[in-house]
């Protein structure tokens, strides 16, 4: 059985006794979405790589770390956002953290989209104008809409209190759907 065949619990195993090629074949599985993930949060395409690549050297050197090696894709995940806020905050004076290049997902009613040119003009609307966004706001909705974080987990990566965090991320939508509203109306 090739590497490529092998699933992931197979991979890391093989991983953890030091096999570069798992290594790379499970590197080769997970880039793309690592990339983006830290490309959003520090908008610097040479240093997104460059966050990328160390977490997964982060994450070859911790695998004895991980308790269940199913939540390996969302581990890895973590460990990119969270040396993409480090490294976000060590550049910048301030302590927001900006997410930009944001794809907002643009559904009918049915969940089917009929008029795919209409709709992808539509998200790049929402993705030009979240820019425009307070860098916390940026992050917060991000993290919360695109990423798929609970408000607990918002919480401890932005160190702030839930109630902060529930207000940040209401405002925030409130913020998006104001911004919005000259576009929508053709």
């Amino acid at each position: 059985m090739t590497l490529t065949n092998q699933n992931i619990e197979q991979l890391l195993q093989l991983c953890k006794s030091g096999n570069q090629n798992a290594q790379m074949e499970v590197y080769n599985r997970y880039y793309k979405a690592m990339y983006n993930t830290a490309h959003r949060i520090v908008k610097d395409s040479f240093e997104a790589e460059d966050i990328m690549q160390d977490s997964f050297l982060t994450a070859f050197t911790k695998l004895d770390n991980l308790k269940e090696i199913k939540t390996f894709g969302s581990w890895l995940k973590r460990i990119v956002i969270n040396n993409s806020i480090y490294h976000y905050k060590k550049s910048s004076k301030y302590q927001d953290v900006p997410l930009d290049d944001v794809l907002y997902k643009v559904e009918d009613c049915s969940g089917v989209t009929e008029d795919y040119e209409f709709n992808n003009l539509k998200a790049n609307q929402v993705l030009e104008t979240m820019k425009t966004l307070k860098d916390n706001y940026r992050m917060s909705l991000t993290l919360y809409l695109i990423e798929g974080y609970d408000y607990d987990e918002i919480c401890e990566i932005m160190n702030i209190s839930s109630a902060n965090c529930r207000t940040m991320i209401s405002r925030a939508k409130e913020s998006l759907r104001q911004k919005l509203q000259p576009l929508v109306q053709f």
